[in-house]
């Protein structure tokens, strides 16, 4: 079975609680990614994704507020030697698609449900197909 460490982005988008949503979103746009882990120091204190963007343009709150406004904090985690099952568990019971993954404490790496649907794939794609 495959692990977390196996299939997690390590090339990690960070903010901080402080930095304006637009920007944060333009990032996130610019790397082709649907979130970033956000930071105090070396601690993940939160998650801001696609899903917080598109809430705070719904209802015409992106201009003027920041990251910290919009972020889900304290977001659950996961470690790298965790099985891609339990991951998607998590995300499945959870209700989100973005799980920072975290090794004695400090963040390296994300893992999203598009990470998992290709461990699924690739197990389901016939030999020689």
């Amino acid at each position: 079975m495959a692990t977390v460490g196996d299939v997690m982005t390590t090339g990690l988008l960070t903010a901080e609680a402080t930095m304006p949503l637009v920007e944060a979103a333009r990032q996130m746009h610019e790397r082709s990614v649907g979130a970033a882990l956000v930071m105090d120091g070396e601690r993940v204190v939160g998650i801001v994704t696609e899903r917080d963007v598109l809430r705070a343009v719904a209802l015409g709150q992106v201009e003027g507020t920041d990251v910290g406004a919009w972020m889900t904090r304290g977001p659950e985690t996961i470690e790298p030697s965790d099985t891609t099952a339990h991951a998607a568990s998590m995300m499945i019971h959870g209700g989100f698609r973005h799980l920072p993954v975290v090794d004695a404490g400090k963040p390296v790496g994300i893992v999203s449900i598009r990470d998992l649907m290709r461990v699924v794939l690739d197990d389901e794609t016939p030999r020689g197909a």
